[in-house]
């Protein structure tokens, strides 16, 4: 498949798990694809490499989402490579904390929404000017928006937040032509999900789950490419659960 020929993308947070997946996933279908990352640089230069290598086009790009203007840096920087035109944003950074209510702090609360929600939220305005007609945006939502997964408080709001964006701006960028909508994984296996590490915990998601296997990040990022393409032209304002049937 190339059906995303002569498209640009921009990935956040695809040095690894379902970003890197993600890039990858759409580089294959033919986009450009401009991988960002927040301190791994030398796994963001090795998907770089891999994309290459397979004839495809990439750059890297650093920002710290955890910083107000970094959004304002990313666009800028991504303005710079791709002129003016960007056809799709997967905003895909994200971080994550488990902790009882009476354990968790403000800084850990304030940092989760600067990167999971003020983050995307305003990268989003500044590429503005340039996504347009038939452009995709594609937030990471998760299953602990809608359902009860551990001590995920403060984490499982973000993703609420998120999914209520997705609905606003798909209202609100309708009219340009923009498609928003996300995709909400179950458990995968990532660096940042320590429930996969162990029988235990494999177990658990699992007993979850109608489909009986633990997820890896092609799992997500194929959806996420599906939504990026034309086949989904019709789709906006969504949240497509990927979650193995997580929680029916």
């Amino acid at each position: 498949m190339s059906n995303l020929s002569g498209k640009t993308a921009l990935v956040t947070g695809a040095s690894r798990g379902i970003g890197r997946a993600s890039a990858l996933a759409l580089a294959r279908q033919g986009a450009q694809v401009l991988v960002h990352y927040g301190r791994a640089a030398g796994e963001a230069e090795s998907v770089v490499a891999e994309i290459r290598k397979a004839g495809g086009r990439a750059e890297a790009l650093s920002a710290d989402l955890a910083k107000p203007d970094a959004p304002h840096k990313l666009a800028k920087d991504v303005r710079a490579i791709v002129g003016e035109r960007l056809d799709i944003l997967v905003a895909n950074a994200g971080i994550s904390k488990a902790a009882k209510i009476e354990d968790t702090t403000i800084e850990d609360f304030d940092n989760l929404f600067a990167v999971n929600v003020r983050a995307p939220f305003f990268l989003v305005q500044q590429l503005l000017p340039i996504l347009g007609q038939g452009g995709s945006v594609i937030f990471v939502s998760s299953v602990v928006a809608h359902a009860v997964v551990g001590p995920l408080y403060a984490y499982a709001a973000t993703k609420g937040a998120v999914d209520t964006l997705v609905k606003y701006f798909a209202a609100s960028l309708g009219e340009r032509g923009i498609r928003v909508n996300a995709v909400a994984p179950g458990v995968v296996d990532t660096d940042m999900s320590s429930f996969t590490k162990t029988e235990a915990g494999r177990n658990t998601a699992m007993s979850l789950q109608a489909l009986k296997r633990i997820a890896g990040p092609d799992d997500i990022a194929d959806v996420i490419a599906f939504l990026a393409s034309d086949e989904a032209r019709w789709i906006t304002g969504d949240i497509v659960r990927v979650d193995g049937g997580s929680k029916l």
